[in-house]
């Protein structure tokens, strides 16, 4: 779902496709890639309640389990590697907010473990969107 107005569809189609790189295993796995996707100013609260900055997700994301969370979810301990399943995204929906602001809102599911998720992507001068804060809350 999409906001209203011209570019709106484009930019929260944008957003939705950066998100759904920051779950993937090689983009996770490469500081490059996903240095390309966090903002300068990123910040997340992860579903324990963890705050990260963006320099502890670029050093920890590699290692993270995306069950965990963000842009950079978050990981917790004995639940990385290659035993655990694939992340399945559901409902989600992006708004645009401002010109260079879109919030997205989903749910995930990995292995019975379940969060709901909401992140802020703000476009840069350069024109590239990244996401600047997610949040990981957990569903019983």
């Amino acid at each position: 779902m999409c906001g209203s107005g011209d570019g709106a569809g484009e930019a929260v189609q944008r957003v939705i496709e950066g998100e759904l790189m920051l779950l993937e295993p090689r983009v996770r796995a490469s500081r490059r890639l996903a240095a390309e996707l966090l903002d300068a100013e990123f910040t997340e609260v992860g579903k324990s309640g963890r705050h990260w900055d963006r320099t502890s997700m670029l050093a920890e994301l590699a290692t993270m389990d995306a069950s965990s969370g963000a842009a950079g979810p978050e990981a917790e301990a004995g639940k990385t590697g290659p035993g655990r399943g694939r992340v399945r995204v559901s409902d989600m929906v992006g708004r645009l907010l401002a010109p260079d602001l879109v919030h997205l809102t989903y749910a995930t599911e990995v292995d019975g473990t379940r969060a709901r998720r909401s992140s802020l992507w703000r476009r840069g001068a350069d024109g590239t969107w990244r996401i600047y804060y997610h949040q990981g809350t957990p569903v019983p």
